[in-house]
């Protein structure tokens, strides 16, 4: 043995009893993100946009045969989105360049449907160059849809067709500049137009694209994208399974690159997934993603908002929220609100970091050497991390703080360049002395928010139960949130009673009945409000008399009570919770009853009808029995029947919320709503409410 190789060997056992080996940094866990999609997750934040020609039909989705006509957007001001959109602090703006109609919000040159043929600034109009500009001019990332389902094009389900999505897609991807993100709906073949064929056209998804060839083309044209696709091959991120706002608690930004993603790994990922695919949550800041005048007063309120921000971003998703154009080419001033009060919210929420004045320690740091030390978690350098051993998969993290601290927010980061490790976790707070825990979690990832009520205490602790590979935390935050009273929840019986319900038990609740906004000083509610069968237009708040807070106004209008309605196609007792205004309760038809399915009933009296209203179940597993396509008729006699209304309830199963569908006014005392179709092709169809509109 020569003296240098002995002296080294020394050297390497004694740095190993030591442990300065392991100061070299940790190595990489699992699949790790690109760097288009490092740049995407630090966005978080980012807008969606929804506008086309079926917003001048009042239609979920165009059928592909609207007269181009309709088009006419008088106050279009792509600056306006955008300015909202930088004010409310998000970081880009995706486009509905294209939505299921075909119609082209830019002068495509392979297709005769687009602004480019209608009156409206004399065909000369091209609104993804203006909403380009208008991004650029504030600072935004740029993003564009395009959805690969064409209600209008005559060669939609032909192998014709993918050369034309494909030159659209170069269109959009050579003469825009930059694009951050690429988005193509899921929802794919049906009825349409189709150049006149008026017919219904099936598609395999996974194969008719040939997404493979198209994501080459995409990363060609534009290097520093990332694609998010609903269906077809494995893109770099994924849908979470729910347009409501939230991804599942447990949230791996991992999936296995190849075969078929239940809705379960949609929501949640998966564990020991072989490819990186975090989730991106996209929701509408109001029922519907296109614009709805009857949607006015449903805009998403501040807890609701709230609520979406901790269960996309404070789970380790992103979130894209939509804003629905108005016909006249704006923003609607409501929407604009109350995204103005979300960014304040959010500032107010986490505008102090408690843990800048605490002292932080740790069970175990990495080689004992100080680049790994607790206090990197807590230095605001996200690029630096707390780090462990190799071998450790149990540790713990202590703040101290300098006096007794009151605090309801925890939030906890990973470094994800090198993988996304932690499983399960706790946080615990040393109140009187002894440690309370406040939260038990699973995974972390680029960033975990948690929400619990207040505690005041001298200490906080994480602990890291169990992970894949060696703990890494790049960031830890501590803050105390002011309290954000939830809007009540107003409902009516068959009976025509109206229940008013709060958020917490501390409130009291404050309702009017003639239109003027309610206070402290208004009816108080104590019992549910009798009201008659009359039509009924309720405000309420929430007051918390101690801090003298209230919240946003809640309004609903209702029409006639159902207290004299009957069911007469069914004798089943349960089939009468689709009257009991509990959108919380559904019935479903008899599963052995065949396509169509008719739901009659008798209204009591004859009433002027102008349209009617359905409510899907409300829980996700019950989603097969929605109905899709529906006819609608009424009687005087429930002899003689007209059709007054028939067609289908547009991404239904993605955006369960009341479809209201009007028609001419007509008087009638019996209405038929039958299901032509559902969710899955099933035979079971279900509902949580009907209702009708009158005159």
């Amino acid at each position: 043995m020569t003296k240098p190789f002995f002296i080294q060997l020394v050297f390497f056992v004694l740095t190993s009893l030591s442990g300065f080996s392991q100061s070299t940094p940790p190595q990489p866990v699992g699949p790790l993100p690109n760097a288009n999609q490092l740049r995407w997750q630090k966005m978080e934040y980012y807008a969606f946009i929804h506008f086309s020609i079926n917003t001048y039909t009042d239609m979920a989705w165009g059928l592909g045969n609207e007269d181009p006509k309709l088009f006419n957007p008088t106050k279009l001001d792509c600056r306006q989105w955008a300015r909202i959109c930088k004010e409310a602090g998000m970081k880009g703006i995706i486009f509905t360049a294209k939505h299921h109609s075909g119609f082209c919000l830019w002068p495509s040159k392979y297709t005769e449907y687009s602004v480019k043929n209608v009156p409206w600034r004399n065909g000369k109009a091209d609104i993804v160059r203006e909403l380009a500009d208008a991004c650029k001019e504030y600072g935004l990332k740029f993003g564009v849809y395009l959805s690969p389902w064409d209600r209008n094009h005559a060669d939609y389900g032909k192998p014709e067709y993918i050369t034309y999505f494909r030159n659209q897609l170069t269109e959009l991807l050579t003469n825009y500049g930059d694009i951050f993100e690429v988005w193509y709906d899921g929802a794919n073949g049906g009825s349409g137009y189709y150049g006149g064929a008026n017919e219904t056209r099936k598609i395999d998804a996974k194969t008719y694209y040939d997404w493979a060839n198209t994501y080459k083309l995409v990363r060609k044209l534009q290097p520093n994208i990332v694609i998010w696709n609903d269906g077809g091959d494995r893109a770099d991120l994924r849908w979470v399974g729910t347009e409501a706002g939230y991804v599942g608690e447990t949230n791996w930004s991992l999936l296995n690159a190849t075969g078929d993603v239940p809705e379960e790994q949609l929501r949640h990922g998966v564990e020991n997934g072989n490819a990186w695919v975090p989730g991106e949550v996209n929701t509408s800041i109001r029922p519907e993603w296109f614009y709805h005048e009857r949607e006015d007063r449903k805009v998403k309120t501040l807890p609701q908002l709230m609520d979406t921000y901790y269960n996309s971003i404070g789970r380790n998703g992103t979130l894209l929220l939509n804003f629905p154009i108005m016909p006249n080419g704006l923003i609607n001033e409501l929407d604009e609100k109350a995204v103005q009060a979300f960014a304040k919210a959010r500032n107010e929420a986490f505008a102090v970091n408690l843990a800048k004045n605490a002292t932080a320690t740790a069970s175990q740091v990495r080689g004992k050497n100080a680049a790994y030390a607790a206090n990197k978690a807590i230095d605001a350098d996200l690029d630096s991390y707390w780090a462990t051993d190799d071998a450790v998969r149990n540790a713990s993290l202590t703040l101290t703080f300098n006096k007794p601290t009151a605090f309801n927010r925890f939030l906890v980061q990973e470094p994800i360049r090198l993988g996304q490790r932690v499983k399960s976790f706790t946080v615990e707070a040393l109140v009187d002395g002894n440690w309370k825990e406040i939260a038990r979690e699973t995974t972390i990832g680029y960033k975990r928010i948690l929400r619990f009520p207040t505690v005041e205490a001298t200490q906080l602790r994480l602990t890291i139960l169990d992970a894949k590979g060696s703990p890494l935390i790049s960031n830890l935050d501590v803050y105390k949130a002011p309290l954000i009273l939830t809007p009540p929840m107003i409902t009516r019986n068959q009976a025509g009673d109206i229940q008013i319900k709060a958020g917490d038990t501390e409130s009291e609740l404050y309702y009017t009945l003639d239109g003027s906004t309610p206070t402290a000083a208004s009816a108080k509610y104590t019992a549910p409000v009798k009201t008659g069968n009359g039509k009924v237009d309720l405000k309420a708040i929430t007051y918390n008399p101690f801090t003298k807070q209230s919240s946003v106004l809640s309004e609903e209008k209702f029409d006639v009570a159902r207290s004299a309605w009957k069911i007469l196609s069914t004798e089943s007792k349960s089939a009468y919770q689709a009257l009991d205004g509990n959108p919380g309760t559904s019935w479903h038809q008899d599963k052995s009853q065949t396509m169509p399915a008719d739901l009659i009933i008798d209204l009591g009296k004859e009433e002027n009808l102008t349209g009617f209203r359905y409510l899907p179940a409300q829980n996700w597993w019950e989603e097969a029995s929605i109905i899709t396509h529906y006819e609608f008729e009424v009687s005087t006699d429930n002899k003689t029947w007209k059709r007054v209304s028939e067609g289908e309830f547009s991404n239904i199963k993605n955006s369960p919320f009341w479809q209201t569908k009007p028609f001419a006014p007509i008087r009638a005392r019996y209405i038929k709503l039958r299901a032509l179709k559902n969710t899955q092709d099933g035979s079971a169809s279900g509902y949580a409410e009907v209702d009708v509109v009158t005159q």
